[in-house]
């Protein structure tokens, strides 16, 4: 798998910080503050640990589904396809970090049905009360529907099989920890920052860069 795959979905996790907050917030918040009181940072790591093995294990499945097509030369059509989605889903992930186009956030639809399921399953385990409760909220919470993580999963798909899919969104997922573990004045300071018109803008047309590049690469 090309290492410019990884720092995309790195790049995809770390400048999606807005709406990554937007998202998790309402969880983050549960998790965090129970009791009145702010969670110690083992169970915060124990959160994301929990979070980036369900990515990890998503994109290694994700990975797995799509190798099938990388098997036969007779399969070729199917491979290319699956390419070319990866980067038109790309594309469309960085227009929208961008802010200049939400279309990618339909993906976020096709992943309701299951975390209603889940969503009881993450009710049960609150109040968090040690190390091993915090890594299974986090296991249930890495399923939660995002438009962001639906996309590198796509990318997952195309990346020719279970390995590779895995280290895409364990790529990834390392790229939303700096969002979602800070805390106090240093959130603050990040929230700002990928809030910022111009940070968006750049952030967005780098990774839509990428597809471009991806694609542009089939007709070279």
């Amino acid at each position: 798998m090309p290492e410019i795959s990884l720092i995309t979905a790195f790049l995809a996790g770390l400048l999606g910080g807005a709406h990554c907050v937007g998202m998790c917030g309402g969880i983050v918040a549960a998790m965090s503050l129970q009791g009145g009181r702010r969670q110690p940072l083992p169970f915060h790591l124990g959160y994301n640990l929990g979070r980036l093995a369900s990515y990890t294990l998503a994109g290694a499945l994700a990975g797995l589904a799509g190798s099938a097509a990388f098997l036969s030369d007779r399969l070729l059509p199917v491979q290319t396809g699956l390419f070319v989605v990866a980067q038109v889903v790309l594309i469309l992930m960085g227009l929208y970090l961008a802010g200049l186009n939400r279309a990618v956030l339909w993906l976020e639809h096709a992943g309701g049905g299951l975390w209603r399921r889940l969503q009881p399953v993450f009710g049960r385990l609150l109040p968090i009360r040690d190390f091993p409760g915090a890594v299974a909220a986090g296991l249930v919470w890495g399923w939660l529907p995002c438009g962001l993580v639906y996309s590198v999963l796509v990318t997952a798909l195309a990346s020719g099989g279970p390995v590779s899919g895995a280290l895409l969104m364990l790529a990834f997922g390392f790229g939303t920890l700096p969002n979602l573990l800070a805390m106090g004045w240093a959130a603050e300071r990040l929230r700002a920052l990928a809030a910022n018109r111009a940070v968006k803008l750049a952030a967005g047309l780098i990774v839509a860069g990428f597809g471009v590049w991806g694609l542009l690469g089939l007709v070279r």
